[in-house]
């Protein structure tokens, strides 16, 4: 990867953070989330007013709005940065999530990663949601990387 674009790294002292606001959602929250983050924004307002703000910052967060990257931190869901993070090849917080035990955001990072073994795991251990969950992550910040290499379009994150 040739340019990642305008991301931060977090320090070690963010990924020390240990209160987490652990969710396990509905599967139909789930789809709403992959369907916020493809860009349809009734759902992401839906999730507004229906108490899932993480899931709305998560989702600015992964078009790399840095504003919901340290509202993310700042109020308990260092697992989400930590998965959006872990899906942009940060190493850091690849291991973090492995120490914390929170094996399936791991899976979901290493999956957006193109990891064939996480994809299985995916298969094997959770819900169809997940499947899809990921793979709305994975398209945009496929999108996102591919403009970032694109010289007619540098610089725009999509």
């Amino acid at each position: 990867m040739f340019f990642k674009g305008k991301k931060q790294e977090p320090t070690d002292k963010e990924f020390k953070i240990l209160s987490t606001n652990l969710v396990d959602y509905p599967a139909k929250i789930v789809l709403a989330w992959a369907k916020s983050i493809e860009g349809d924004e009734s759902f992401t307002v839906w999730l507004s007013k229906n108490g899932y703000p993480e899931l709305v910052m998560a989702t600015y967060a992964i078009y790399l709005k840095n504003e919901a990257r340290e509202w993310l931190m700042t109020n308990g869901y260092a697992h989400l940065m930590a998965l959006i993070n872990a899906a942009e090849g940060n190493k850091k917080a690849q291991s973090w999530l492995l120490v914390n035990q929170l094996e399936l955001y791991f899976h979901i990072a290493m999956a957006v990663e193109d990891e064939p073994l996480s994809w299985k795991w995916i298969q094997q251990h959770v819900g169809v949601e997940i499947f899809i969950l990921a793979k709305s992550i994975k398209l945009i910040k496929d999108k996102i990387e591919e403009n970032h290499n694109d010289i007619h379009v540098f610089g725009k994150d999509f």
